[in-house]
C-alpha cells in the first residue's frame, strides 16, 4: 500500500478541486454488474474524450503528473523511479529532459503506455490516451519494451527504485514480464481496467501481447485479470491517483471510473482467486560433487495446486541461493572449504506459500589449496555511458561489486573499471583469501601511486601503478571465512583502470602446493599422535614466532607463542582424537590425534 508522506497538500486541494466527479456521470451504470456494468462504463467515458494528440501529453503531464505527494516538489512523478520511503534516485524537471536519447536512467523521461501502443498499431485515440500513458524514465521505459505486468521470478534488470524484468511468476504465464513497485501496482492494474472497458469494442482487432482479450469481456486474458485484480485490492487508490484523475479529467474530458468506483472491478469481473494451498515438499534431496566452495543437489519436484514458481535452497540454516520453479537441480556455491553442509529446500507457489521442508542432505567441501582459485572478476559485463564518472553496480559469477567515482570506457584487457576517487567493493564472498593478483594502469594525466587493499575493512597492502599495465600479486593475506574485497583510489587526480582481478583460497592452512614444497624441511611425528605430544623436525625452529592449531571446521583451538624456543615439542593438552591442524610461520600440516 502506497505511503503518502504529503497528504492533501494545498497543492493537492487545489488539483482536487480543478474537476470533480459530475454529479449523475455514473448514473447509467447504477445496478449493473459484469459485461452489461463494464459496457455501461465503457459508454460514459467514451462520452466527452478529447484527443489532443501524442504531442499533447507533454502539455497534459504538466498537471496530471507532478510530486505533491511524496517529496512535494513539483518534480515529474515517475512510478519507474520514484521512492516512496525516501529520497528517489534522481528527478526530472517538467518539460525538460524529455527523450530523445538515453543510455543511464535519469538521461531523460518519455511517454509510457501501459498497454503497449505496438498492441494497437499505434491509432488514434489509444496513442494519445492520458489515463493508460504516464511519464516515465526512457532507460527503465526500452527495458520494459512490449511486455505485460506481472510478477517477476528471477530479475534480469532491476531499476533504481526496484521495478524489476524478468521470468514470469504470476499463475498462468511463463514469459517474460515487468514488475512495478507495490506502491504503484494497483496503479498499473487501475489503468489497465481503463483501457480494456474504455477500448472494448475494439479489442478484437488488437493484439494480445500476452495479456489482453479478444473480446468485449472479460477484455483481459485469464492469468493477466487475477493478477491485476489481486494488485487493485492490495494497492488501493490513493490521493495521487484521485488528482490525476480530476487533473486528467480537466485535460481530456473523461475519467477512470476504477479510481472513482474501486468496487466496480469486482462488480464486474468477480473477486480475484487467493491461492491459499502450499506446494508439497521436494523430496530425495541429494547432495554431491563436492569442491572446496560448491556442493551439487538433486531433488524429486515439489506438487502445487496452481504451480510451484521457485525452490530456496538452505544450507546450515542459511538461504543460499533461489531457483527457478521448473529446475530439479543446482549447484550451490560460495561455501567454506573443509566444512560440513546439511542442505534442504522449501518450495513456494507465485502466492508465496511455502511447502514444507524437504528432507535433509549432508555434504562437506574439500580442501581449498593456496592457489587454488576462489574467484575473479574481469569487468567485461559492466556497462554504462562513455565520459561520465557515476556509481556502478554489476553482478558476474554470483558476486555484487559496486564501484563509486568510476567510468567504464577504459580498457586493459577488455574492459576495466576506472576509479577515479572511489571504491570497488565486492558482496560478501566465502572460501577466505590467501592472496590476490590485479592488473592496474593509470590512465589520462597524473602520476605513479598504489591502489590500498582492504579485506573485512583491514589494509592488507597496496599495488602499485603506472601509465604501464602491471599485474600485482600480494601473497600471505591469509584471512579465513567470508570476505569483502575493497579497492580504494583516494586521489581524485589519478584515474587508475583496474582489470584481471583474481584471488586464492585459504581455510587456515597452507594448501597442497605450499605443503608439498615444504614437506622435505618440516615433519611431524609420530603421526598419529601419541601421548599428547607432537614432535617437529627442521631449520631454524626456534625462529618461529607463534603457532596455531585448527580444528577441521577453522575453529581456533590454541595459539602458542614461541612454541620451539626451548625444545622441538609441542604438548597438545588432551586434545580430542581427530584431525588438527598446525600452522606456524613456517609450515601448516595436518596431524591426527590418536
Amino acid at each position: 500500500m502506497k505511503r503518502i508522506l504529503s497528504f492533501f497538500l494545498l497543492s493537492f486541494a487545489f488539483i482536487h478541486a480543478l474537476a470533480q466527479i459530475p454529479p449523475g456521470y455514473y448514473n447509467n451504470a447504477s445496478g449493473l454488474t459484469g459485461a452489461p456494468l463494464k459496457t455501461a462504463l465503457k459508454n460514459i467515458i467514451e462520452n466527452g474524450h478529447v484527443d489532443h494528440g501524442y504531442d499533447g501529453l507533454w502539455n497534459g503531464y504538466t498537471t496530471t503528473d507532478r510530486d505533491y505527494f511524496y517529496e512535494n516538489d513539483g518534480t515529474v512523478l515517475d512510478i519507474y523511479s520514484e521512492n516512496p520511503t525516501g529520497p528517489d534516485p534522481y528527478n526530472f524537471t517538467p518539460g525538460l529532459k524529455k527523450c530523445g536519447n538515453y543510455s543511464n536512467e535519469g538521461d531523460c523521461y518519455n511517454r509510457e503506455h501501459v498497454i503497449p501502443q505496438s498492441l494497437f498499431s499505434s491509432a488514434s485515440p489509444m496513442v494519445a490516451d492520458i489515463h493508460f500513458i504516464r511519464p516515465t524514465d526512457g532507460k527503465v521505459n526500452g527495458k520494459r519494451s512490449n511486455f505485460p505486468y506481472g510478477k517477476v521470478g528471477t530479475a534480469s534488470f532491476t531499476s533504481q527504485n526496484f521495478s524489476k524484468l524478468g521470468n514470469s511468476v504470476s499463475p498462468g504465464y511463463s514469459g517474460t514480464v515487468f514488475e512495478p513497485i507495490d506502491a504503484f501496482k494497483g496503479d498499473i492494474a487501475r489503468m489497465i481496467f481503463y483501457f480494456v472497458t474504455r477500448y472494448e469494442a475494439k479489442l478484437s482487432g488488437f493484439t494480445s501481447g500476452g495479456m489482453l482479450g479478444g473480446s468485449a469481456f472479460p477484455g483481459l486474458q485469464p492469468w493477466a485479470l487475477q493478477q491485476y485484480l489481486a494488485w487493485h485490492v492490495m494497492d488501493p487508490v490513493s490521493p495521487e491517483e484521485i488528482a490525476r484523475n480530476n487533473a486528467s479529467y480537466t485535460y481530456q474530458g473523461n475519467r477512470n471510473p476504477f479510481i472513482d468506483h474501486p468496487e466496480y472491478a469486482t462488480q464486474i469481473w468477480g473477486d480475484p482467486i487467493v491461492d491459499t494451498t502450499p506446494p508439497t515438499a521436494a523430496t530425495n534431496v541429494v547432495a554431491s560433487n563436492p569442491t572446496s566452495n560448491s556442493v551439487a543437489l538433486n531433488w524429486t519436484a515439489a506438487t502445487d495446486n496452481i504451480g510451484v514458481t521457485a525452490y530456496d535452497i538452505y544450507a546450515n540454516g542459511t538461504l543460499k541461493t533461489t531457483v527457478d520453479g521448473t529446475l530439479t537441480s543446482t549447484t550451490v556455491t560460495g561455501l567454506s572449504p573443509l566444512t560440513q553442509y546439511t542442505f534442504y529446500i522449501i518450495a513456494k507457489d507465485a502466492s508465496g506459500n511455502p511447502s514444507p521442508q524437504s528432507n535433509n542432505a549432508v555434504a562437506t567441501t574439500l580442501d581449498g589449496p593456496v592457489g587454488g582459485s576462489c574467484g575473479t572478476e574481469d569487468f567485461e559485463t559492466i556497462s554504462g555511458a562513455a565520459n561520465t564518472y557515476m556509481t556502478a553496480t554489476w553482478t558476474n559469477n554470483t558476486i555484487t561489486w559496486i564501484a563509486t567515482d568510476a567510468r567504464v570506457d577504459q580498457t586493459i584487457n577488455g574492459k576495466a573499471i576506472t576509479i577515479r576517487n572511489g571504491n570497488l567493493t565486492s558482496s560478501t564472498l566465502a572460501g577466505g583469501i590467501q592472496s590476490l593478483t590485479l592488473t592496474t594502469q593509470l590512465k589520462f594525466a597524473g602520476s605513479d601511486g598504489t591502489i590500498n587493499v582492504f579485506i573485512n575493512n583491514v589494509n592488507v597492502g597496496s599495488v602499485p601503478y603506472s601509465a604501464t599495465a602491471t599485474t600485482t600479486t600480494i601473497n600471505n593475506i591469509n584471512v579465513t571465512g567470508n570476505i569483502v574485497i575493497k579497492l580504494t583510489n583516494s586521489l581524485a587526480t589519478n584515474r587508475v583502470a583496474l582489470d584481471d582481478l583474481s584471488w586464492t583460497c585459504y581455510n587456515g592452512s597452507l594448501g597442497t602446493v605450499d605443503a608439498q614444497k615444504n614437506k622435505s624441511e618440516f615433519t611431524i611425528y609420530p603421526n598419529p599422535i601419541k601421548n599428547n605430544e607432537l614432535f617437529v623436525k627442521g631449520e631454524n625452529l626456534s625462529k618461529i614466532s607463534k603457532a596455531d592449531i585448527y580444528d577441521l571446521s577453522g575453529k581456533l583451538i590454541e595459539t602458542i607463542a614461541n612454541p620451539f624456543k626451548a625444545s622441538n615439542k609441542i604438548n597438545l593438552k588432551g586434545l580430542t582424537k581427530g584431525v588438527y591442524i598446525l600452522k606456524t610461520d613456517n609450515f601448516s600440516t595436518k596431524f591426527i590425534v590418536d
